[in-house]
């Protein structure tokens, strides 16, 4: 038996969690939206609604776009939402860690009995 959770942040609605987490982590590594919305098996058109809404309730740009030419176009993570990205890990460490305490302290279980 294991504990299983999902942590995200809410601002009127969901600001942040994992799949947003994801989504910028892929665009940082790929340099595209457009790649990592694929990457996830998401349209390209849903991620960045997704984005649009995410960037509403958190008051602040996620991606900047650099629109095509000879070097063809893009996103970039911006600096607040890099800096978001590195709460969110902490976070997600944190908790991870509190909570396996909390379970163990709470469903210790000897010599295989798990009532």
């Amino acid at each position: 038996m294991r504990l299983a959770y999902k942590i995200w942040l809410d601002n009127n609605g969901k600001a942040f969690g994992e799949g947003p987490y994801e989504l910028l982590a892929r665009v940082e590594r790929t340099g595209s939206l457009n790649r990592a919305a694929a990457e996830m098996g998401m349209s390209y058109n849903k991620a960045w609604r997704l984005i649009r809404t995410l960037e509403g309730r958190l008051g602040f740009p996620l991606l900047v776009r650099r629109v095509g030419g000879a070097a063809g176009g893009g996103s970039q993570v911006t600096p607040q939402a890099r800096r978001l990205m590195q709460q969110y890990v902490a976070l997600r460490e944190d908790v991870q860690k509190t909570l396996a305490q909390l379970y163990a302290k709470h469903f210790h279980f000897e010599n295989g009995d798990d009532h």
